[in-house]
């Protein structure tokens, strides 16, 4: 008896369902018609059965132009990118899904839907949410596995699944279009054999977590690098498209390669023009740094040594005002000085022939008398010096033809040393010029108003100033006050020798008014 009550209300049950789906294919027709009695007593029945419907519009209601959909994808790992889907109108949040998944095996548990900024239902269209144009944006956030509870088993299974089935793109409850089944798409899913055995092949974006082809060598979605330690399976055979995009790729960096040649090439020939050039002028508007005038393109000179630019006029002053053979860059701000140096290429070309030519005698007078080792003929207004050996006791001067003897440092012709000394001394005793002015500089030195040289041992007077002094001769730094070196055998800035003032915050000497 049971089990007739119970049959008896499995057969009400389906008598229901079959009653309900009935009035819902009438009330369908209905609202096509416009019959409007018709759907609202239809509409009732199922209330009042409280069947379960669900009432959607068909793909014919909809614009059935495809539209190309912006679409930013992002994780919580990766910076934002951005792709193009081609979606139709009518495409549902899950048809969306399943269509994201097939073109980049994102799973559809994984993605998150965001239009004008409210979460996406899977059964909502995208003309529900205002997508019907080309340029239309959405947004969808991808979750990790972790987060929906997905092992990787799970989403291999799924994904093969995706594949065996991906070509079956309508239902059997779809009126609006062709229908198309396994039986129709057989002979393509042979012919994607290749794919479905190697639909787990690849390598997994650190970043963005998507499945790229093994030969790819960066991600095809955010680019990132393939891992270092990713080995090539050893029986995977490129596909087409692969073979195609790598074939691009090589002709690509044959086009970079040669680019950069060329590139090469034209930098090599502008600095072989560039080095022919005595000059470089400077190639945009600039202000001198010293005289701050604004110059246009072209009209100032850039050195070669530390590229620093300045208007001609400046560049000529700081020669011909240079206390040095070696002429210094002149650029200097509160933290930098340039120790470089000005070409003489570029001093010859800066200056006229007569500037330049007493550029060269005022250098070779400065290394004669830096030299210890120099010494200058002794005949009036000659030009001529030399630097001596220890076993060279005679200097022929080139300029004049007259030899000279560097032990008695003179001229004496016709007569050795002893005959010229002898002579020079009867000389001096009836010469009072000579006489006065030995006893002048005597005087000096005994007033301390005059002293000697600490390294060539010439007379040097201080006329007023501080208390420090420069020999014009060999150009050693002098202390007034000590009478001696200021600095020690290292030269400047040694401390270990020379007057040592100001070390340890003492001065050299009680009456010392700042030699350092």
């Amino acid at each position: 008896m049971a089990k007739s009550n119970t049959t008896s209300t499995n057969n009400m049950s389906m008598g229901l369902t079959e009653t309900a789906e009935a009035v819902a294919q009438k009330l369908s027709r209905a609202i096509e018609l416009g019959d409007k009695e018709t759907a609202i007593e239809c509409a009732g029945i199922l209330a009042e059965q409280c069947a379960l419907v669900t009432v959607q519009l068909k793909k014919a209601a909809f614009p059935k132009r495809e539209i190309r959909l912006k679409v930013g994808v992002e994780d919580s790992k990766s910076r934002g990118i951005s792709i193009t889907m081609t979606v139709f109108p009518y495409m549902t949040i899950a048809t969306l899904k399943t269509k994201m998944y097939e073109d980049y095996s994102f799973h559809p548990k994984l993605q998150q839907w965001i239009i004008a900024q409210r979460l996406a239902k899977d059964g909502e269209t995208l003309s529900f949410h205002g997508i019907k144009k080309d340029g239309d944006t959405a947004f969808v956030y991808l979750l990790t596995a972790k987060q929906v509870n997905m092992t990787r088993r799970q989403y291999e299974q799924d994904l093969e699944q995706k594949l065996l089935l991906s070509p079956v793109i309508e239902t059997a409850s779809d009126t609006d279009g062709p229908k198309l089944n396994n039986e129709h798409i057989l002979p393509k899913l042979e012919a994607r054999g290749i794919q479905l055995n190697e639909a787990k092949v690849g390598w997994e974006c650190p970043d963005c977590t998507y499945i790229n082809k093994p030969t790819r060598p960066g991600c095809e979605m955010c680019s990132t690098a393939r891992p270092d330690n990713y080995q090539l399976p050893d029986l995977y055979k490129p596909d087409q498209d692969e073979l195609q995009r790598m074939k691009d790729e090589e002709e690509a960096y044959k086009q970079y390669e040669q680019s950069v040649l060329l590139q090469r090439q034209q930098n090599y020939q502008l600095l072989l023009e560039t080095d022919d050039q005595n000059l470089v002028s400077t190639g945009e508007d600039f202000e001198c740094p010293i005289c701050f005038i604004t110059l246009e393109h072209g009209k100032g000179v850039t050195l070669r040594e530390c590229l620093h630019s300045f208007c001609r006029d400046c560049l000529k002053g700081t020669i011909l005002n240079s206390t040095e053979p070696d002429v210094t860059c002149p650029f200097m701000d509160d933290k930098y000085s340039c120790k470089s140096k000005i070409l003489e290429r570029e001093i010859k070309y800066l200056l006229t022939d007569k500037d330049y030519h007493g550029y060269l005698d005022k250098s070779l007078a400065i290394a004669e008398n830096r030299s210890d080792n120099s010494y200058h003929c002794k005949t009036p207004d000659c030009k001529g010096w030399c630097i001596y050996e220890d076993e060279v006791n005679e200097f022929h001067c080139p300029l004049c033809d007259k030899k000279n003897c560097l032990l008695c440092k003179a001229i004496h012709e016709g007569m050795n040393c002893q005959q010229y000394q002898d002579d020079l001394k009867i000389r001096a005793e009836n010469d009072k010029a000579a006489k006065q002015t030995a006893e002048l500089l005597t005087a000096l030195l005994d007033r301390g108003d005059a002293m000697h040289c600490p390294k060539c041992k010439i007379v040097v007077q201080k006329k007023d100033g501080c208390d420090w002094m420069c020999c014009t001769m060999c150009r050693t730094e002098i202390c007034w006050v000590t009478k001696g070196a200021r600095w020690g055998p290292r030269g400047s800035g040694d401390t270990t020798g020379g007057c040592r003032c100001r070390v340890n915050g003492k001065p050299c000497h009680p009456k010392c008014q700042n030699c350092h």
